[in-house]
């Protein structure tokens, strides 16, 4: 993998200077046109609104920011080692990337079958195709220790990204070679920037038919100025890669024949970690893992100082708040396991274990002069729901824990590895709230814990509301949707009923499909992904991120029709749902067992209907041919998050280990008939 970097093409500064068409069009940008911001002979600059603490240079060359002289009496670069995170919007090839990355860089035996994505390593995060929790791992390349987090990339688990950016010192930002930056991208870059950290932009998926790599290039380097990046972050290196093919390049049309160029691009790019040597051991736990044998495994990266196994240390929250501990056994990340060893160097990441009660966000520090690092903050939760004990006559059948004691204990456990959740009490005490940053984020722990054994019942989704001076504020996200030109007018029209408001469209290529972007209120979202999977015949793709809270947006009708509820407990018969699938679309089908307020379909009515779907055949001795053959609908199957979307104010999801029902919530009085 030995590769010669010219400093030509990659860069946007060199870009600039060598008069590039790609980010020279008249474009305004922050009020400022690329054009006319070109002086002859010099590169383009952007002044920055804020500086950031340790500003970046990339064009071609290392870093030539210097700390100030005090700090840098204290602070030493360390040049072996390579801390990186890989940050992307959902599905551009963070994980496939990663992969290729460690295929490479001979982490695994010739002979040796691996799994695709092997980063996936949960089966929720197989059966999905999508990251959840944030891994470590790392490769050596050229004498250099490069540890890599590969980092969700789904809003809705955002909290993980801002975690792991704290144990880092650049972040490759992969972008999708159609698609662009999108509104991950936008969050996760934020975050980056805000840490200061190097930025290297990988355009993945090059070879995509319709690829447009200068538009995406031009973007994202749009997208950094948006960000109020500074001069030096500006000059990103971009490198054009295929993740799947294992290959990367200076330019579109002269990949290499494996990542060597994006080995060298980190190497080059990303500064080594910037440490305290002889000072006193410092490290911020910044994620939790459990192990059966080895118990609460604290995992970070060492600020200050080394860290040795036996070692007795002082866990600190804040100056007040510590107690004494000792490190039992202490860890490595080495290629795709963690290693034993028996001490650790400023700079590099390490697991810890012997410390039964830490949590993220405090610190590792030394028992005598020790002092706590910041702890780790998160934004605020925007969706809450409702969990409470399963009240249904079903309830008990299939659950190992059901009591809300077992309810509450694994609720509280989830809090102390998932920070951007949070937990109530509420109105009742077997009813709990829990607050994430999304519905996918709340339904992520929900289908966990059935697959652990846990029966309950979970109401609707509700948007998080704030009141300042009296103004009542609610939660507003972009929504990008990508959806083919044909099923536009459907999808545009949904959106519009949903309060969205559209401030960008724009067409890609070849494939015939647009982008719409919108400014949607939270609540609008409930419900939506369905109804527009329906009016786009399955082929619209919506993603979402939080934007800020704005005013309320008035009524937002989510659902149309009504719900056909069973009114007697039995057993399901062919002779009554060939009548009842006649009011609508059946959830269930024949032989099934029911039970009185139990959501057997959809009315094709607004309001409720009540249905005996358990009615036998009266036996006489009287047949006729015609009743013979009863032909049923294939009943609707609808998954967790389908029915967490579904439901409405007066209905809840039943969940249990083998089932998923929902059911009219008895509580409360009924919507109508």
């Amino acid at each position: 993998m030995e590769l010669s970097l010219s400093t030509s093409s990659a860069s946007p500064a060199v870009l600039r200077r060598q008069g590039s068409p790609l980010l020279l069009h008249k474009q305004q940008v922050l009020g400022v046109s690329f054009a006319s911001a070109l002086k002859p002979g010099g590169a383009l600059r952007f002044r920055s609104r804020r500086s950031l603490h340790r500003p970046i240079a990339c064009s071609a060359s290392p870093s030539t920011a210097e700390p100030s002289s005090e700090v840098k009496k204290q602070l030493v670069r360390r040049n072996d080692v390579r801390n990186i995170a890989i940050v992307a919007h959902v599905d551009h090839g963070k994980t496939t990337l990663v992969d290729s990355m460690l295929r490479q860089a001979k982490v695994f035996r010739d002979n040796q079958v691996m799994q695709e994505r092997i980063m996936d390593s949960n089966d929720l995060e197989r059966e999905r195709g999508i990251t959840i929790l944030s891994k470590n791992t790392s490769i050596t390349y050229k004498n250099t220790k490069v540890n890599i987090i590969d980092t969700p990339g789904h809003s809705d688990f955002g909290g993980e990204v801002e975690r792991v950016l704290n144990m880092v010192d650049g972040v490759l930002l992969v972008v999708d070679s159609v698609e662009g930056p999108m509104p991950q991208t936008r969050f996760v870059l934020k975050k980056a920037l805000e840490f200061g950290h190097a930025v290297v932009v990988v355009v993945n998926k090059i070879d995509r038919p319709s690829a447009r790599p200068e538009f995406v290039v031009n973007s994202t380097f749009e997208l950094f100025i948006e960000l109020n990046a500074t001069d030096e972050q500006c000059d990103f290196q971009a490198i054009y890669a295929s993740g799947i093919k294992g290959k990367a390049g200076l330019s579109p049309d002269d990949l290499a024949e494996d990542l060597g160029p994006l080995f060298e691009a980190i190497i080059r790019c990303v500064p080594g970690p910037n440490i305290n040597k002889d000072g006193a051991l410092q490290m911020l736990a910044t994620n939790i893992e459990y192990d059966e044998h080895k118990g609460r495994i604290a995992i970070g990266r060492l600020h200050a100082g080394a860290l040795r196994k036996g070692m007795d240390v002082r866990v600190c929250t804040s100056e007040d708040s510590c107690r004494f501990a000792r490190v039992s056994e202490l860890f490595v990340y080495e290629k795709f396991y963690r290693v034993p060893v028996d001490s650790v160097a400023a700079g590099d990441i390490c697991a810890v274990c012997g410390i039964d009660d830490i949590q993220i966000g405090e610190t590792i520090a030394d028992k005598v002069h020790g002092k706590p690092l910041p702890t780790i903050k998160v934004e605020e939760p925007t969706v809450k729901m409702s969990f409470s004990v399963n009240t249904s006559p079903f309830s008990g059948r299939e659950g190992k824990y059901v009591t809300s004691r077992n309810l509450r204990d694994r609720l509280n456990r989830e809090l102390e590895r998932n920070l951007a959740m949070k937990v109530e009490d509420g109105e009742t005490a077997d009813t709990f709230i829990i607050s994430g940053r999304g519905t996918l984020h709340i339904t992520i722990l929900i289908e966990n814990m059935r697959r652990e054994g846990y029966e309950f019942m979970v109401g609707p989704p509700k948007v998080i509301n704030k009141r300042v001076n009296d103004k009542l504020l609610e939660p507003y996200e972009v929504a990008t949707v990508e959806v083919p030109e044909n099923h536009m007018g459907p999808v545009v029209e949904l959106l519009g009923k949903r309060r969205g408001q559209m401030f960008d469209m724009q067409g890609v290529g070849s494939e015939g499909t647009v982008f719409l972007r919108y400014k949607i209120p939270t609540r609008g979202l409930l419900g939506l992904r369905n109804a527009i999977l329906t009016a786009s015949r399955g082929t619209a793709i919506l993603n979402t991120i939080f934007d800020s809270y704005g005013p309320w947006a008035g009524d937002i009708s989510t659902r149309d029709l009504g719900s056909l509820v069973a009114f007697e407990d039995g057993t399901s018969t062919s002779y009554a749902l060939a009548s009842a699938q006649e009011r609508g679309q059946m959830f269930v089908g024949a032989g099934v067992d029911v039970y009185k307020g139990q959501i057997v379909g959809i009315h094709q009515r607004p309001g409720d209907l009540g249905l005996n779907i358990c009615k036998k055949k009266a036996a006489t001795n009287i047949r006729s041919n015609k009743d013979v053959t009863v032909v049923l609908d294939t009943p609707l199957t609808y998954s967790l998050d389908d029915c967490i979307e579904y439901i409405e104010e007066d209905e809840l999801v039943e969940v249990t280990p083998l089932s998923i029902r929902m059911c009219k919530n008895p509580k409360m009085a009924k919507k109508g008939r």
